[in-house]
């Protein structure tokens, strides 16, 4: 992944080519959210390589946009971040993205996603996200952290540490806590595609609940 100055400032053409691979990547609707999310900030970014009077004229209309976008949508994309082509926002809900966050091409993002500063350090260490990179929903990615190309970081992970390319990113699996005076054995209904057979499950053992 290497940003340069295309990425930043770019023709109306360029603009239009960059939208055209977003609304393909988001399945090619115009009403999915993600895609308005990342159609309103790929305009932000579009407008700061404007000249300054054209920018001014055009601002107001972007604010406007990037409001709907946050309060309706509930996803916050900042323009001053950095973001690839190609960019996937599976669901909408509770996504944000810090200003000096950057993410590389092709990447995918689901709901309730943070990618932001932990607040102990400098407001400007933000992550790095390489190409191809997939984050999964209440996943929250916290620090001046480089996640490698091709990772995947999984449902509700917190992260706080570099992840080497192609690594995964799990967090622990739920626990069963059963009611005291279950018996040891407890009956579990499990509905197959046919019909519903009842498999025993064991429960958790005593002092370990």
């Amino acid at each position: 992944m290497n940003f340069d100055r295309s990425d930043r400032h770019y023709s109306f053409l360029g603009l239009y080519e960059r939208i055209r691979e977003d609304f393909q990547a988001n399945g090619r609707d115009i009403t999915r959210s993600g895609f308005q999310a990342i159609a309103v900030y790929r305009f932000g970014v579009w407008i700061l390589g404007l000249p300054r009077v054209v920018r001014f004229l055009l601002l107001p209309f972007y604010a406007v946009m990037y409001l709907w976008v946050r309060n309706i949508y509930g996803i916050e994309i900042s323009y001053r971040a950095r973001i690839g082509r190609r960019f996937r926002i599976a669901h909408q809900g509770g996504i944000v993205i810090h200003p000096c966050a950057q993410i590389g091409d092709d990447c995918l993002i689901r709901h309730n996603v943070t990618i932001g500063a932990t607040g102990a350090g400098p407001w400007t260490d933000a992550p790095i996200l390489g190409n191809g990179v997939e984050v999964g929903c209440g996943a929250t990615i916290l620090g001046k952290i480089r996640i490698g190309d091709g990772a995947r970081i999984g449902p509700q992970a917190l992260v706080l540490l570099n992840v080497p390319p192609g690594g995964m990113v799990v967090s622990e699996p739920a626990r069963i806590i059963v009611p005291r005076g279950t018996p040891n054995r407890v009956e579990v209904s499990v509905t197959s595609d046919n019909d519903k057979s009842w498999q025993p499950m064991q429960a958790a053992p005593k002092g370990r609940a």
